[in-house]
């Protein structure tokens, strides 16, 4: 147990110090494992996400995960706004990955509001449109969904690097929005 630790240690800290540049002695366990158990759970959710086969457990787990990273982010002594912008968003595709259009749209319209409350731009604010436009396409509520699409695409071509151009295109011209 004690080797899986210090194994668990020497990996948290090599991401942290790949993130900041700092090394994390400073850092208190707790603070550490914030960090870690945020970063965790985003990739947990993500490989859930994408699963093409993925049950309804796998679902549950995939919406815990979700979650448990939210709160590990703000814990995180690294934590900055647009983790909790990003969160929201990535809250609002599970929910729109189960068909939850409800909990989609709330994810979807917190997403919104730290975008604007932060003025962020570019590449979060494409997303938080898209956030929008997907919710209320799984509550098919065509209005709203023509709206938060037109705005994501015109966020979208604002976005200054390519390859993020790219893939936030390729997100937005999928699932429930492929047929736009």
């Amino acid at each position: 147990m004690k080797k899986k630790m210090i194994i668990f240690m020497v990996l948290v800290s090599i991401i942290l110090i790949a993130q900041t540049g700092e090394k994390m002695e400073e850092l208190t366990v707790e603070q550490k494992m914030h960090n870690y158990m945020a970063i965790e759970m985003n990739i947990q959710t993500w490989n859930l996400l994408t699963k093409e086969d993925r049950n309804p457990q796998e679902s549950t787990k995939m919406i815990y995960c979700a979650l448990a990273s939210k709160y590990h982010w703000l814990k995180s002594p690294y934590f900055k706004p647009v983790n909790e912008q990003r969160a929201e968003w990535l809250l609002s595709r599970v929910f729109c990955e189960i068909n939850n259009g409800e909990k989609a749209l709330y994810y979807a319209e917190k997403c919104l509001e730290l975008t604007k409350i932060n003025d962020f731009k570019d590449f979060d604010l494409a997303y938080a449109y898209e956030a929008m436009a997907r919710a209320n396409g799984v509550l098919q509520n065509e209005k709203e969904l023509e709206r938060y699409y037109t705005l994501a695409k015109k966020s979208g071509r604002k976005i200054s690097n390519e390859d993020d151009k790219k893939l936030f295109f390729d997100d937005l011209n999928s699932g429930i929005l492929k047929k736009r």
